[in-house]
């Protein structure tokens, strides 16, 4: 075999740049010579200001395409109710966001920043510390969560208390710009990310697909969907499948050709994105509890292998789709435009929908008289709760399981309240809640049998599917599991939370329990104290 000529071509050769920008400022940015050539100069603190504006546009905006995807549903004949249902209530959560007070989702994420500099760009500072500085005032001064942990051993670990550190990559590239994608990443959705090591026996049409569509099953709904799916076959190596996948997942690479080459660049394959979209549709979850909107959208995306691997990665973006773009050149400093007005996007039919399925559970009632309502409805039945609710989530589970480890016993509020699994972001001056929608339920599982055998927990209010376990323990103590809908932190917040007082653990923060007063608090019946699984029933 010849030796080929040597040539140079990107990796990922994005064909052209469609996004609307708008012009931030034309500040901090001057020209300047270096060797004979122009220099593109920026000051250091330019950096910060914008990474304080992303990340505040991020977590209260979407992309106008997003919008208009999830209203797509509401007039689609072949979603169903449920689908309908989720995609109005996140229309409004999205006007809510919009006013900049509360967040679109409690879990305002992991601050993740990708950047392209440049050669001819000179800040003459550490560029981390600068976004970082930017990421740091975003999260302090505005109504956001701060999720990130940092460990002091292996085990001891406390919350920053600043949402730092933010994930920063940043890479050199030729000319005079910065480039850059600003991500809010929350802890769900970032969770369904996974990579599989197979190997060329899995590239036939056949195993492919099939392999695809049986991972996509296992996603479930813990991330929130409709989701927008982006799967990644092939990779230099797994870091380099799954960078492929974060990215694609936000949209990065949309105009990537739609065909490869002998110098191994990367592309999208749309008729099989097609083929996926249409297929993970007719799986049954639907957006939730039911129907066809598992994904709004699939991205696949082709790279070159080492011939003994054949990575493949798959992620989502959840409906709380929070990515940004920005850039830095001669002109100015700008930033992405973001979808303002998303009410716009709701119809008036809508608006005036005032029909009412649920079924209304009056949670003041002693636990057994809850229990003995809910008995009478089947999986899948829409609910209504009102009254209080006692808020615990991943570290204040542990810390319960050492009192009965320790022969403490349960407290009592575990017994008589139905549990939510939440996190809330922090609450605005004058209202009774920060944004507060559920976390994944799927994590405090490893409880559910322990903590009802004791008398807690026969009631839990979380997102997404559960494992068998959980089941068997609600069949085995009589308790029930209710799926919250993921993503609309800003309704639950205005609309269903009417007060919200600390009970325990307040050093954890985020973590602590809480209990809280709701009104007409949407869920839906998902286990029952029968052996029934909703999601059980309605895959296909």
């Amino acid at each position: 075999m010849a030796t080929p000529e040597f040539f140079y071509q990107e990796r990922f050769p994005i064909e052209k740049d469609e996004t609307e920008y708008y012009l931030l400022t034309k500040d901090f940015v001057s020209a300047s010579n270096f060797n004979g050539e122009e220099v593109l100069k920026v000051e250091p603190e330019a950096l910060s200001f914008l990474a304080r504006t992303a990340m505040h546009d991020v977590s209260y905006f979407y992309r106008a395409e997003h919008v208009k995807q999830i209203a797509a549903i509401l007039e689609d004949p072949e979603a169903s109710k449920n689908d309908k249902f989720v995609a109005l209530v996140m229309l409004r959560n999205a006007e809510i966001a919009a006013k900049g007070v509360l967040p679109l989702c409690q879990d305002t994420g992991t601050a993740t920043i990708f950047a392209k500099k440049g050669q001819k760009v000179w800040t003459g500072a550490n560029d981390y510390e600068f976004l970082s500085k930017g990421v740091f005032k975003t999260y302090t001064e505005e109504n956001l969560r701060y999720s990130q942990t940092v460990p002091f051993d292996m085990y001891t670990e406390k919350n920053s208390g600043t949402n730092l550190p933010a994930q920063i990559d940043i890479y050199a590239t030729p000319g005079k710009e910065y480039e850059f994608l600003f991500i809010a990443k929350g802890g769900g959705s970032a969770n369904k990310s996974q990579l599989f090591q197979e190997t060329k026996a899995l590239l036939t049409p056949e195993k492919l697909e099939t392999f695809i569509i049986d991972k996509i099953k296992n996603l479930g709904t813990a991330a929130c969907p409709p989701y927008h799916i982006a799967i990644v076959i092939g990779g230099t190596s797994a870091e380099d499948t799954m960078k492929a996948v974060k990215l694609a997942s936000a949209k990065y690479f949309d105009n990537l050709p739609s065909s490869g080459n002998i110098h191994g660049r990367a592309f999208r394959d749309r008729a099989l994105e097609e083929k996926i979209l249409k297929a993970a549709n007719e799986i049954g979850i639907g957006a939730q509890f039911g129907g066809k909107y598992l994904a709004l959208d699939v991205r696949i995306i082709r790279l070159p292998r080492h011939g003994a691997s054949c990575p493949v990665g798959i992620g989502v973006s959840c409906i709380a789709d929070r990515n940004i773009k920005a850039k830095i050149n001669k002109d100015g400093i700008w930033i992405e435009k973001l979808e303002k007005n998303p009410g716009r996007f709701i119809p008036e039919k809508w608006r005036k929908h005032e029909e009412d399925e649920a079924v209304h559970i009056d949670l003041n009632k002693p636990m057994k008289d809850i229990l003995s309502e809910l008995t009478k409805h089947p999986v899948g039945t829409r609910l209504s709760l009102t009254g209080p609710i006692i808020v615990a989530r991943d570290i204040a589970h542990a810390k319960l399981k050492e009192r009965l480890d320790t022969g403490e016993g349960l407290p009592e509020y575990v017994k008589n309240h139905p549990i939510y699994y939440a996190g809330p972001a922090k609450t605005p001056s004058g209202m009774p809640s920060g944004s507060f929608g559920p976390t994944t339920a799927g994590r405090m599982d490893p409880y559910v049998d322990l903590f009802q055998s004791n008398g807690g927990s026969l009631v839990m209010i979380a997102k997404g599917n559960r494992s068998q376990a959980v089941t068997d323990a609600c069949k085995k103590h009589g308790g029930f599991y209710l799926g919250s809908i993921g993503g609309p932190a800003a309704v639950l917040a205005q609309e269903h939370i009417k007060k919200v007082e600390l009970i325990e653990f307040p050093e954890l923060g985020m973590e602590a329990v809480y209990r809280i007063e709701v009104e007409d608090f949407p869920a839906f019946i998902l286990v029952d104290d029968k052996g029934n699984d909703f999601f059980k029933k309605v895959i296909k």
